[in-house]
Parts: structure tokens; sequence; C-alpha cells
């Protein structure tokens, strides 16, 4: 009934639709298979992509050939670039969206992509012989054979949903929980633990009154995250800003003796950075309000999400509470808040390339790997679908380093320091963040990615030209002169000192308070040399001259880091015979064989000195 397949992806979220998409279009016959065909890239809880640093990521899963940028684009309602305020390495694109329609555009993606097939069952073991992964068995029975596995089961792994004192087995409310694949993996060595996640009550959006609200329109400019020419939305809905009260928590606290986070029967840790209503008034009980961002789901639905009142009291509790925010006196709800509890595996147990170091061409991606949010798990698909198929075919693995993407900076992190909690990004993970920024994606990785066959010839031409363009404007702003008498009235209207000299543009551009676009206005002659080149190439062009001081240091610092970086550790070394090491260190380096000292160095519990008896007796 079933052919071999090169790559088979179990599950559909947005870890194995990457996964899927990366294997299929490298030329691996690729098996997709989900427990449910409708709930194909589901966005199980917020329906948005992108935000502080996640925008950064799906920025970079766009620029290596990967679908999510373009979904989010084909399906979005509301779009902002956040941080415009601060420097361009924290600018953050996100979108909210049609969440029925972002779901249709993937699987619409996806049945478009050759090499890749469909089937809906649930997994329940894994074909594994001599330590290696040579397939997988379904709950009707089928084993279906691959020369590689990427397990992306979110939230499914013996998941538990809990509401108040109730509780039910379930991977998301109304589905039912995978079973078998933790059990056969702890026998077979691997180390599982519990995590937990929540999300808010959905509610009906005819029965509130916007007029108590802030708006929050979208930017007017719709900047997407594709760099490919996709078509933007001719409008935007807004969303809407309320706040919890008092009176709220104080209903809410009724509840508490019922909560299954207080009363224990949740063992998993909950995500820090996005906290439950009910554990942001233990935890933060000098404030008397919280923020809650009404957020629509879709251009022709009326459901509501509730961003920031994520929990799982009882529903008559969440009821009682919603009805006393304002806007809310009249709410009627769809659905109630939950809490779901899941199993994944500490990512100490991955290479850089996520396969698993116990199991040979098995690969793990997304929340089995303790990440929370969708652009962490679609990028970590990305990467186990890129290197199930270079493993397949005995090519050389892909792994990005922290210096190169955010993307490089997650896997990193997950694989050097491990995570007890559900690990999100942050633009503070990234030293090198001035690097990262999502300006530049295209130029940082499309190159590499078109070398592996994965990004389009399209892509490749469109980072040609805009290197080209770029080089092309600051040669412009370099010899482009300008006079006292041209400049002087529009530094008066920012109130900014004249100059009596004439100066090259470039060095105006310098100041902190010009930007290129305002520049050019008031300079016609300017405006016109720029005229041909592209609002992203210029914006290019003017980030890289403004801040080519930090970007060079930022550089200089790679360049020092990378040393530590090419020291490559024997997979074979041995750590105990270290006496001078501590015994954590010994411990820690045992269990997690880091692949060089860069690694080693930024394990948590790993100082200076232990990296350097390390060099010592590696004869460095």
């Amino acid at each position: 009934m079933f052919p071999e397949y090169d790559v088979i992806v179990v599950g559909a979220g947005h870890a194995g639709c990457e996964a899927a998409a990366a294997a299929a279009n490298l030329g691996s016959k690729t098996l997709l298979v989900t427990m449910n065909m409708q709930t194909i890239a589901q966005m199980s809880c917020n329906p948005a992509m992108g935000g502080i640093a996640k925008g950064q990521i799906v920025r970079e899963i766009d620029a290596m050939g990967g679908y999510s940028g373009i979904v989010t684009d084909l399906s979005t309602i509301q779009f902002r670039m956040l941080n415009r305020s601060k420097g361009p390495a924290m600018w953050s694109p996100r979108a909210q969206n049609d969440r029925m329609l972002f779901s249709i555009k993937w699987r619409e993606m996806l049945e478009q992509t050759p090499n890749l097939d469909f089937y809906q069952d649930m997994v329940k073991s894994l074909l594994i012989k001599d330590g290696k992964c040579q397939g997988v068995v379904t709950g009707l029975g089928h084993e279906i054979k691959s020369k590689a596995v990427v397990l992306t089961n979110g939230t499914f792994l013996n998941g538990i949903v809990h509401i108040g004192e109730k509780n039910f087995g379930g991977g998301r409310m109304a589905e039912k929980a995978a079973t078998g694949i933790t059990e056969q993996l702890v026998s077979l060595g691997f180390e599982s633990d519990r995590l937990k996640t929540g999300t808010p009550p959905r509610i009906d959006g005819r029965s509130l009154d916007y007029s108590k609200m802030e708006e929050q329109p979208g930017d007017e400019e719709v900047v997407g995250f594709s760099y490919l020419d996709i078509e933007k939305p001719k409008s935007q809905r807004s969303c809407w800003i309320t706040y919890t009260s008092q009176k709220v928590h104080d209903v809410l606290k009724t509840g508490f003796s019922r909560s299954p986070m207080f009363a224990g029967r949740i063992d998993g840790v909950g995500p820090r950075y996005c906290p439950s209503i009910e554990d942001k008034i233990n935890r933060f009980a000098e404030r008397d309000r919280h923020q809650l961002f009404v957020e629509p789901e879709g251009w022709n639905t009326v459901e509501i999400y509730v961003n920031g009142f994520s929990t799982s009291l009882p529903e008559e509790v969440q009821y009682e509470a919603l009805r006393n925010i304002v806007g809310f006196e009249n709410v009627k709800m769809f659905r109630p808040g939950y809490a779901i509890e899941y199993d994944f595996f500490p990512p100490t147990q991955l290479k850089y390339t996520l396969e698993t170091k116990l199991i040979e061409n098995l690969f793990f991606a997304g929340q089995i790997n303790g990440t929370t949010g969708y652009e962490e798990a679609a990028c970590q698909g990305l990467m186990a679908g890129i290197n199930a198929h270079q493993k397949t075919g005995n090519l050389e693995p892909v792994i990005l380093k922290r210096s190169e993407a955010y993307i490089g900076v997650l896997i990193d992190d997950l694989i050097s320091k491990g995570t007890d909690e559900p690990y999100r990004m942050f633009t503070s993970r990234a030293e090198f963040r001035t690097l990262l920024r999502q300006d530049n994606a295209d130029l940082r990785l499309t190159e590499l990615s078109y070398r592996l066959g994965l990004a389009s010839q399209e892509r490749m031409d469109k980072v040609i030209a805009k290197r080209n363009g770029v080089g092309e404007i600051i040669s412009i702003l370099k010899d482009f002169s300008v006079l006292p008498e041209e400049i002087n009235g529009y530094f008066a209207s920012i109130n900014s000192s004249p100059i009596t000299e004439k100066q090259k543009a470039q060095k105006i551009l310098l100041r902190p308070d010009v930007e290129l676009d305002e520049l050019a206005d008031a300079l016609p002659k300017l405006k016109e040399a720029l005229n041909d080149f592209s609002k992203d190439t210029v914006e290019q062009a003017s980030i890289q001259v403004k801040y080519d001081v930090y970007i060079e240091k930022e550089k200089e610092l790679v360049k020092k880091m990378s040393q530590l970086e090419e020291l490559e550790i024997p997979e074979t070394f041995d750590y105990k015979k270290i006496a001078s090491l501590g015994n954590e260190a010994r411990e820690k380096l045992s269990r997690i064989k880091p692949r060089t000292l860069g690694q080693a160095s930024r394990i948590s519990g790993i100082n200076p000195s232990d990296v350097q008896i390390l060099m010592v007796f590696m004869g460095r």
C-alpha cells in the first residue's frame, strides 16, 4: 500500500509543514502523516505571526525558501512593524492573520509541492533497527518504511487538557492525544519531561462594546514578510486594547482553589513570558490591571481572541471575570480557555542538525524540543527537513551559526543549554543582533539556500539586484556633495545644527535625526538619483551607512569568537579523565558532547577556566 519514502514527517503543525516542504522541495520523496487533514497548519493559539524576534525568524525562513512568510502575507488582516522608534536591529514585523485562511493557504501550497504525499493516521511507534530509525507504525497498524523520520508532535504526546477541576486527554480542544511514542523513546534511553501551555477563551465579537476600548489600527504601509512580491491586503482590520481591573482579579481569585495550576494537578512548567492571567495576578500582586488585546480571528468571522487572558480556571469563573472587563459587559463566550500539558524531550539530546544522538536518522522539531511559538517551531521544522534530506542523500549537514541567523541562536541555545520551561526567542538572546536584522535576512541566507537547491532562482536574482543596488546607492551618497544653502532649511525644521561648508550626503546621513528618505525629499537631485531603486534597497543602504561602525564592530567580534567555533572536539573525547575539571563540568560535557569549544563555552555551568583546561588538553 505504501512505497518506501526518503523522509516521513509526523505531525502537520508549523514545524511539520515546514519540514515536509523543505525535504520535498529538495527532492526527497516525503510523506506527511497527520491525525487530522482538516487541521494542517492550524493556529492553535493566537492568530498572529511574527513579533519581537519572532518576526526576524519568519523572514529568515522566507529567505531560505520556506513557506511561512508567504502564507502569512496571503492571510494577513493587519500588519505592524514593532519597535520602529528603536534602531533597526530591534524592528520586528508582526501580522494578525485570518486563522482559517492561514490553514487553507498552507494546505494549498503543500498540495502543490512535488514529491509530497499525505496520510491521515496516528503514529504510535517508530521502526528502529540497529540504532537507526527506518520508518513508522500507525494506529491502523501500517508499517511505513523511510530513510529518515522527523517528529513534530507539538502538544499531542500524552496531552492532557485542563479546565478547572476537569481534565481529559487531548492534544488540542476536541482532538485526541497521541500515545505510544514517548514510552517507546524512553525505553530506548531518551529522557522526557512535561511542559504546559495555555490559551484564552474565544468570544463573540458582536457582544462587545468597542467604543469603550482603544483602537489599534495597522501600519499605513504593509511591508509583509516574504521577500517575494506577494500581493498585500488593500485594507486591514483593527485590534483593540482594554484592561483587567481589581474587580476582574477578585472574581478570578474565587476560582484559584479549583485551579489545576495552583492545586498541583499540572506537573509541567508553563511559559514564563506568556503566563496565564491567574499566574499574572499571583506573580504581580502589586498591579491592579493588565493589558488585553482584543484580536479578530479573520476577515469573515465574529470570533475574537482575547490576547493576555490565557486561563485554565473553571468556565463560570472565566465568564464572570470577562463580564467585568470594560467593553465586555455583555460578552458571550464561544469556548473557554484551557491549559494543556504534554511530553517533551530535553533538546540536549540532539545534534546541531536536530538529529537525535541516540537514534540515527531520527529528527525532532518544534514543541517536542521544549519551544513555544509557531515561529520557533517552523524554523526548527525547516532545518530538520533540510537535514533529513541531506542525511538520506549522504550530503553535508546544514548548520546555521549564531552569527548568521536567529535560527542558529535558537538551535544552539536548545542543544547547548537545554530548557526546563517553554523556550521563546527574544532579540536579547542574540549577541550579534545588529547583524541579524529583519531587513537583511535575504542577504544573509538566500545564497546558502540557493546553493542547496531550496531557494529559487527568482529569490537569488532579487538578492543580487538588492546587493548591487545597495552598493550603487552607497557610492552615490559618498560622491553627492551638499551645499549649506541647500540643506540648512531642512536642518532647521528638525532642530539639527546647520553646516557652514559643503559635505557629502553620506556624512549628513550619519546624524541620528536624519533619515535618507527625508534627506532625499530636501534634495531634489538626490531624490532623482535614488528614483530607480526599490524602497527596501534604499532602506538597506541607509541602514548600512548609518550603522556601519556598529556593524563592523560586531563583525570583528564574530571573527574573534569564530576561533573557538573552529576548534572541534572529537566525539570520543573522554572528559572524565580530566581531573582538573569540576564534577559539574565533567558531567555536563559528557552528557551534551559539544561539537566545538565555542559550543562548550555556552553550556550553562561551564566557566572560562573550564574552556582553557579543554584547550590545553586538546593541544592548543
